[in-house]
């Protein structure tokens, strides 16, 4: 063989070695992205499925108004938000008894709330606004707290099943000697409706304590 066949098949084999350990630098560089990708999903994943809970399970819009009439209103943010979250999830909706906005107020309802505020350019289409209804909702929340000594089982139980009911039972429990309890609300649904409220005011308290000014 001659000297330069052997240099070329010397030059080859070293190519050739060249060209394998690029090779195993790609496949190493590539497994190096992928556990790097891996390890990220992994560990954004528990903050991502969360973030889409608290959007879905537990949503929250508008904090900044609900924050802002607690405070006008001397009122629990979080029971703010629990009421909405019981009447319509944060959704502007119509009930079939004709309850309208986020805080589900019949026009009778925000017709009277305007009459103790001076809203006297108040029309019942503003309750489609987030704002408005929010704060007409939270006026009348405090009302009925006022008007039941702070007692919120009871606003609550007006909220949804009229003060005329909620003035009644308490009067029948109070023949009793005791005060009205959750457990001894007449009508199912505002029994359940009051227990939903106080559940979520809870959730709202650990979930947005920061978003509803809590700390």
């Amino acid at each position: 063989m001659s000297s330069r066949t052997a240099q070329l098949q010397v030059a080859r084999r070293r190519a050739k070695r060249e060209r394998a350990a690029r090779r195993r630098r790609r496949i190493g560089r590539s497994l190096a992205f992928a556990a790097v990708v891996l390890l990220g999903a992994l560990v954004l994943r528990p903050l991502f499925t969360s973030a889409v809970h608290k959007l879905t399970e537990l949503p929250l819009t508008h904090a900044d108004t609900i924050r802002e009439q607690a405070r006008a209103k001397h009122l629990d943010p979080s029971l703010i938000a629990g009421v909405i979250y019981a009447e319509s999830k944060f959704n502007d909706s119509t009930s079939a008894a004709g309850a309208l906005g986020m805080m589900q107020l019949l026009p009778s309802t925000a017709d009277f709330i305007a009459q103790r505020t001076g809203g006297t350019r108040f029309t019942t289409a503003d309750l489609a606004t987030p704002d408005i209804n929010i704060r007409y909702g939270s006026w009348y929340l405090r009302y009925l707290l006022n008007r039941y000594g702070g007692d919120v089982v009871l606003a609550l139980a007006a909220y949804n099943g009229g003060m005329g009911n909620v003035d009644r039972w308490v009067a029948e429990a109070g023949a009793q000697g005791h005060r009205l309890r959750v457990a001894e609300i007449p009508f199912p649904e505002t029994r359940a409706y009051v227990q939903r409220v106080l559940d979520a005011r809870q959730r709202y308290r650990r979930t947005y304590a920061a978003e509803l000014g809590l700390r």
